[in-house]
């Protein structure tokens, strides 16, 4: 058995698993605390990590870490939610603490490899995974195998600069025009509460975060969207038209056989999401590559990247 854990800014799970299917044979799940930091959680997984290995004949240990990580080092570079990881030698830390051996990868690397082992990528050749929410990630997985491992980044679909704006301006990302925030900051931007004459698609979008607009999330914006509320289904097709483009940019390169998404975000559904994302991309990809990729939901929910970490854990195929 093997030892799965995710690390992420708001949440810790580990999980328990062979390794070879979906299935975990435990999984246990903490709040993160960010007033405590990277030692509050390291207190967590050592205290709960011991207790799954001594409950299971656990032999090995993966970890997908919320943030760019040194695979070939074992080490964290940064958290951008969590102070105290800069530098920090997680797989070494895990070694002395457990005394088994142990992987790390960053949290999406890790996700498109349980989505290409377990989920929605199951049985095809090249894999591109991309998570939709607070961010946008990504990670590559061909022949059943993680893309760019030894690399300091691979697959950041999220930090292409998209054609069309300001090159000079590097902080136009397809994540700051794509993920939850970028599609909020789209809505605050056309929103003027001291507006005494306040056309009906705003009065309602600021109704629905009490008049204050540091409080409107992506999901008021959905709802709204879907009651046709003409403000709010422009911010998400801005986005989603950004999203595919860059999907098309990738599709292009690598010629992925499937697209699979997941994340906050995506929980939008097919008619505000799904559908214009596919015709978005179908739009700006090669031609001869059109029609030949699918775009899929993720199929692994919440527990995708301890289903990777056990994967990362048991050992890759073909590694």
């Amino acid at each position: 058995m093997y030892l799965g854990i995710e690390i992420g800014g708001t949440k810790l799970q580990l999980g328990v698993g062979s390794g070879e299917s979906a299935v975990l044979e435990r999984l246990e799940r903490r709040q993160v605390d960010a007033h405590h930091g990277a030692a509050g959680i390291l207190e967590q997984i050592e205290q709960t990590g011991r207790e799954l290995i001594e409950a299971y004949d656990v032999s090995a240990i993966g970890i997908g870490f919320g943030g760019p990580v040194d695979v070939e080092t074992g080490c964290v570079i940064t958290s951008h939610q969590i102070d105290g990881w800069d530098g920090f030698p997680l797989a070494q830390w895990c070694k002395e603490r457990f005394s088994l051996p142990v992987v790390l990868g960053n949290d999406c690397d890790t996700a498109a490899l349980a989505e290409a082992r377990f989920g929605a990528g199951r049985g095809k050749q090249t894999v591109f995974y991309v998570t939709v929410g607070t961010g946008i990630g990504g990670g590559l997985v061909i022949d059943g195998r993680r893309h760019g491992r030894g690399r300091p980044a691979v697959a950041e679909i999220g930090h292409l600069r998209p054609c069309g704006f300001d090159i000079a301006d590097t902080s136009v990302t397809v994540e700051s025009i794509a993920s939850g925030p970028g599609i909020e900051s789209a809505v605050k931007a056309a929103l003027n509460p001291d507006d005494v004459s306040v056309p009906k698609d705003v009065a309602e979008l600021l109704a629905s975060c009490g008049n204050d607009v540091n409080r409107i999330t992506a999901v008021h914006i959905a709802d709204a969207a879907r009651r046709g509320n003409a403000i709010a289904g422009a911010a998400i097709r801005r986005g989603v038209e950004c999203l595919g483009w860059a999907v098309a940019q990738v599709v292009t390169l690598v010629a992925a056989d499937v697209v699979v998404v997941g994340g906050g975000v995506s929980l939008m559904g097919d008619e505000l999401f799904f559908a214009p994302l596919r015709a978005a991309a179908q739009r700006h990809v090669f031609g001869p590559l059109a029609n030949s990729f699918d775009i899929v939901p993720a199929a692994l929910g919440e527990e995708v990247v301890v289903h990777g970490a056990v994967a990362l854990a048991a050992g890759e195929r073909s590694a």
